[in-house]
């Protein structure tokens, strides 16, 4: 699993369908941090919800279920997984604190129904094994953006992968001097890392593909930027990697979010 947003969305969603139990999505989500706290974003937030404010409150795993049911008991509601970058807000409803937090944070949940008053989700790290989820109000939830289709997800992932790798030699890059290891073996140990994070049996097994593929190409992108012992030898250089990189970091949300969504889909449909 690629984030605590796509980890609640993907077993909250399969719970709401009764593919899962409750202990299956908090066990889930400790899968990232063994201490979940919670509190709202503001006053008004609070009085709506029953959560702390200001400060916060343990036991936010059985919190957030508790949130997410209540808020999806009208028809037209929707668990959407929201993964802004500058330059990228898809999505997210403009002008308001929650989309500021989530592109902040790389990532978000929004639950309600477009065009009606709904709740963003926002996990942070807070400290050595503790993560904060922050509860917004929103005003007005956005409308679906239009969905990407499993096999147009699946196809970008296939031709990024290729295209990830092709950029790896691409780059002009001169050593450093930093310690470091081959990079193959720092992509192994990315998607081992993921590995850990499970996925609940209800998952169609395109959406999964895609997933497992998104991760290979996040790994291979993030030794481009952060884990190679190489760095580029100027500041065009460093440009031009940003402008390679950059539309392969966004096929690779967009098919996070188009997989996650048809997991949400399939369930509900079931």
């Amino acid at each position: 699993m690629s984030s605590l947003s796509a980890t609640l969305t993907v077993w909250a969603g399969s719970w709401l369908a009764g593919d899962s139990a409750p202990d299956d999505v908090i066990d889930a989500l400790h899968q990232w941090a063994p201490m979940h706290i919670i509190g709202a974003a503001d006053a008004e937030t609070a009085l709506s919800t029953g959560l702390d404010w200001p400060g916060v409150q343990d036991g936010a795993a059985p919190i957030l279920l508790r949130l997410v049911r209540h808020a999806t008991e009208a028809d037209g509601t929707e668990l959407r997984l929201v993964l802004p970058a500058p330059g990228d807000v898809r999505g997210l409803p403009a002008g308001t604190e929650f989309a500021r937090a989530a592109l902040a944070a790389g990532e978000g949940v929004i639950v309600g129904e477009p065009g009606r008053s709904g709740l963003g989700l926002v996990p942070v790290v807070e400290g050595p094994d503790v993560l904060r989820w922050t509860v917004f109000g929103i005003p007005s939830v956005p409308a679906t953006v239009e969905h990407t289709g499993l096999g147009e997800a699946e196809y970008a992932m296939r031709e990024a992968i290729r295209d990830a790798a092709d950029a790896l030699l691409q780059l002009s890059s001169v050593r450093t001097g930093r310690p470091g290891t081959d990079p193959r073996r720092r992509i192994a140990e990315a998607l081992d890392d993921r590995a850990h994070h499970r996925y609940p049996d209800s998952v169609p097994v395109r959406a999964l593909r895609i997933l497992d593929s998104a991760d290979q190409v996040a790994a291979i992108l993030a030794v481009a930027e952060d884990d190679s012992p190489t760095e580029a030898p100027s500041a065009s250089s460093a440009a031009a990697r940003e402008q390679l990189l950059r539309p392969l970091w966004t096929a690779v949300r967009t098919a996070r979010v188009a997989a996650v969504s048809a997991c949400v889909r399939s369930a509900h449909r079931a």
